[in-house]
């Protein structure tokens, strides 16, 4: 194991990196990975030696080039290649003359479209030589905080009706790594967590996988300080073995949330003319998943949805539900998804209604607030109506956890209604997530508002049901296992040394 998280660690925080197929010409994916490193080399983040490796360049970006790696005087940690694919066994067999042990492949044009003897020959120089490679067909690897960044697609300002936007802007640091097969998805998942204004600590493109794959890579992130939740999409896990066995790991200490795609025979079909792989039966991946505590997704909203849950709220203790709103209609979509994702809305007891009966009789709630659970306020809520529901919400042993329904353009309600829920949560373990429909800018200041609380907020009553799903299913994992209380006792470590 500690060879592998070495191993594995070279790929994230290499000492030094030498770009094979860096060029000059800003429209070639070598330039682009190049510049990434330089630029981050001279703001101080990557903290490596940098060497461009072409044939025909004197200079790229002011740094000497090298024709070959040879040529280079130093040791070299990582190479990343991105060069035509027909070279790169060459360029693999000069790595390994170098004493080179780790090896990114950038280039396409392998077994994803049947050219396996040339990923074949690949693989077999490298096994040779005691070499780990990542790819080919990938995107490589991003970290945060160390700089090394191996997206080859830039950070281009554009002007799009005389506004400047940065056309691939790169998140912020935060607790999220991403393991995905799909560069392009990749990349994508990215834009959508720095739009989301989601951390990310990690991210790595298999493409291939003719060597590393997601099992040595789970192994890594499960000892990884800064990663708290791995988000995973594939299309096909060949080492399944080996994967449940290091997945079973991981889950006891980081929850993994899934996205497999191919469920159907068509996508299986679609995801072979894509990376070579075969994806297998759906049935034996949801079999698999469930047996080590993985948690599956169906799509890519519930994917970040999902994920973005477990990042900021504890798993639940149990799958009864409580619905907090202020409008009927949401409620019920609530209710339908919570119920189609195996979670209950019970009624509540008689001791938890006589709470509610004594509000409405001190005249803290309408008289016409229905409170059997779904609990609705109407549209005469206030802030302290908010609150004092909420509360008795969260001192209820019987519910486990609870999804706060705050529409922001309810009459009498203030800003401050999140900030009251907010404190009130402080002093429970229970799950809490929240939804305020819209787009507009109130309704976007409502939810990252919630979220500068910790209590992750969606625009749909259906996401924020199924991400308190997904603390359903981990706590429900966790429990048969015999893990809950240990993984209680991390998480509130990691949270209390993040404040």
């Amino acid at each position: 194991m500690e060879s592998t998280i070495r191993q594995m660690d070279i790929f994230f925080n290499p000492k030094s990196v030498a770009v094979v197929g860096a060029s000059n010409n800003i429209h070639k994916a070598g330039h682009v990975i190049f510049k990434n490193f330089a630029e981050n080399e001279r703001r101080g983040v990557f903290k490596g030696k940098l060497y461009p490796v072409n044939l025909r360049e004197d200079k790229i970006l002011g740094y000497r080039s090298f024709r070959l790696l040879s040529d280079i005087p130093s040791e070299i940690d990582l190479v990343v290649i991105v060069t035509p694919a027909a070279t790169v066994p060459e360029v693999v067999s000069d790595a390994a003359e170098k004493g080179v042990k780790s090896v990114v492949i950038i280039s396409a044009g392998f077994s994803e479209i049947g050219n396996h003897s040339l990923q074949d020959s690949i693989v077999s120089v490298a096994k040779e030589n005691d070499i780990r490679v990542l790819g080919p067909n990938c995107l490589g690897v991003f970290d945060t905080i160390t700089g090394v960044d191996m997206l080859f697609l830039p950070e281009t300002k554009i002007l799009i009706s005389g506004d400047e936007f940065i056309a691939t802007p790169r998140p912020m640091a935060g607790q999220i790594a991403i393991m995905t097969q799909s560069g392009a998805f990749g990349v994508s998942a990215l834009d959508y967590l720095t739009g989301r204004q989601m951390g990310v600590s990690k991210f790595v493109s298999f493409g291939n996988k003719c060597d590393v794959a997601e099992a040595e890579m789970l192994t890594y992130l499960l000892h990884d300080e800064r990663t708290w939740v791995i988000l995973l999409y594939a299309e096909a896990i060949e080492a399944g073995r080996e994967f449940m066995k290091v997945a079973d790991r991981v889950t006891r200490r980081k929850p993994i949330v899934a996205f497999k795609s191919g469920r159907t025979d068509a996508g299986a079909r679609a995801a072979v003319s894509h990376t070579g792989a075969m994806a297998g039966s759906d049935k034996i991946y949801d079999a698999a998943f469930a047996q080590v505590g993985v948690v599956r997704v169906q799509n890519m909203e519930e994917f970040f949805d999902v994920g973005k849950a477990f990042a900021f709220q504890p798993p639940a203790l149990g799958n009864n539900i409580g619905i907090l709103t202020d409008a009927g209609g949401p409620s019920v979509m609530a209710v339908d998804e919570c119920e189609s994702n195996g979670l209950t809305i019970r009624r509540f007891s008689e001791e938890v209604l006589q709470r509610f009966e004594d509000l409405k009789q001190r005249g803290k709630l309408p008289r016409f607030a229905t409170t059997a659970n779904p609990v609705d306020i109407t549209g005469s809520a206030t802030s302290e109506m908010f609150e004092r529901s909420a509360e008795i919400f969260l001192d209820a042993s019987e519910i486990d956890g609870l999804i706060v329904l705050g529409l922001h353009h309810t009459p009498a309600l203030q800003e401050d209604f999140v900030d009251r829920i907010a404190r009130l949560t402080e002093r429970t373990t229970k799950p809490v997530v929240a939804c305020d429909i819209g787009e507009t800018e109130m309704a976007m200041f409502i939810r990252s508002r919630f979220e500068k609380y910790g209590i992750p907020a969606y625009s749909s009553p259906e996401d924020a049901s199924r991400a308190i799903a997904g603390l359903v299913h981990y706590g429900e994992y966790l429990k048969k296992i015999g893990s809950f209380e240990d993984y209680m006792k991390i998480f509130t470590r990691r949270h209390e040394g993040s404040k």
